[in-house]
């Protein structure tokens, strides 16, 4: 015991994350690491200041886009009689008609019947819904125009949003809260940095891989603490991201995707003519991958620790492999998951091309499903590599097995 005691004496603990059991920890290979991530956050760093928008050159750009005309208004108004079905009524006129009183904005007090389209009756818009309408002022003696703009939908969401935050903190707790402010400092850095950046023309790719690797250090470290453990995913977190969007970018320029799908697409490229649609859909190939792959290398680093934790005699080696197995179990659940969501985000472009009935691989030169399919491959390519990586790194921080032990 006295010479296990002395090979512990020249190591540091490392406590997991998640409160899990101690692991002695190697002074040279934590170092590495933490060297690594030194520079790896430095970069971060220097790429955000580098890549920060202009801003005068943003609100430049903002000023010249209208989203209506002058004069234009969105008054608030409650729903106070809806017609009734269409195909109930003789009277073409009043079909997908409903009454209502403003209640906010231009025009307040006012009553007025409105045209909504077919579909939103269909959704069960009723008495007592609050509506947001367009509002054209008055021209050449003319009285102003109302027309239905959209369905009021802040209480359910607030409702939801509420819920969400009630069932995260009720289950996770403290680990939960944590995660609510990762959550809202990526959202952060979304709309102050990364969308500003993507519109003022920066490079696409290293806009992802900067703001995706600024969003991992602070998220990785707030939600699960600061240990080796956490360390160990970051790095394999880092290295996935870097994979991914050199992976993205290979796969966007090979297919010949041009990164335009709609009409909101083609809108944009006229709004803002510096932006590269081929490297924002990179950066979206690099962001939607976030979040599953900080799940996978989070896993990943867990395991090897409890591994090691609950195994101190076995060898690195073995702990790698028994690491592997979970991970390649984590690998295809993973892997359905991302499917499965970029399958139910293009369910309506799915049915509309199932109705062609055409061969997929025609379909595939299609630009709907040829970055469909490309954001899949290319986002799963990128998880996949992570898991070894995030494995290898926890591994290489880990002591070898406990001497004394072995030679009993």
């Amino acid at each position: 015991m006295a010479g296990s005691h002395a090979h512990r004496s020249g190591q540091h603990g490392a406590h997991g994350a998640h409160g899990g059991a101690s692991v002695p920890v190697e002074r040279g290979p934590r170092t590495i690491l933490l060297a690594l991530l030194a520079v790896a956050g430095l970069l971060t760093i220097i790429g955000v200041l580098a890549l920060w928008p202009d801003g005068e050159k943003v609100d430049s750009l903002s000023e010249e886009v209208s989203f209506a005309a002058p004069g234009v208004t969105f008054p608030r108004a409650d729903v106070l009689a809806v017609q009734a079905a269409c195909e109930d009524l003789t009277d073409d006129d009043a079909c997908g008609r409903v009454s209502v009183q403003v209640t906010e904005g231009v025009g307040i007090e006012s009553r007025l019947e409105v045209n909504v389209p077919p579909d939103v009756l269909d959704a069960g818009l009723a008495e007592g819904d609050t509506v947001k309408l367009i509002r054209t002022p008055a021209q050449a003696g003319e009285e102003p125009t109302y027309n239905y703009f959209g369905t009021v939908r802040s209480a359910p969401v607030a409702l939801l949003f509420a819920m969400f935050v009630v069932v995260v903190l009720a289950v996770a707790r403290l680990r939960g809260l944590l995660a609510l402010v990762g959550l809202a400092f990526s959202a952060a850095v979304i709309l102050t940095f990364m969308l500003p950046a993507l519109l003022a023309g920066e490079n696409g790719p290293l806009v992802g891989v900067v703001g995706s690797s600024a969003i991992m250090f602070v998220v990785l470290y707030t939600t699960h603490g600061f240990s080796l453990r956490t360390s160990a995913a970051l790095g394999g977190t880092l290295v996935g991201i870097v994979l991914t969007a050199g992976l993205s970018v290979l796969a966007v320029g090979g297919s010949r995707l041009t990164g335009v799908v709609d009409d909101g697409d083609r809108i944009l490229s006229t709004l803002a003519g510096d932006l590269s649609f081929q490297g924002l859909l990179t950066c979206a190939i690099i962001i939607a991958g976030l979040g599953v792959l900080n799940d996978v290398t989070i896993t990943q680093a867990s395991a090897v620790w409890e591994i090691r934790g609950a195994a101190p005699t076995v060898s690195r080696r073995r702990v790698f492999v028994s690491g592997m197995r979970i991970g390649r179990d984590h690998i295809a659940s993973t892997i359905y998951t991302i499917v499965f969501a970029y399958a139910g985000t293009a369910l309506t472009i799915l049915l509309v091309l199932s109705l062609y009935d055409r061969p997929f691989l025609d379909l595939l030169a299609t630009e709907e499903i040829g970055q469909e399919v490309v954001r899949t491959l290319a986002t799963s390519i990128g998880l996949v590599l992570a898991v070894p990586l995030t494995t290898l790194i926890a591994v290489a921080t880990l002591p070898p097995a406990t001497k004394d032990t072995l030679s009993g």
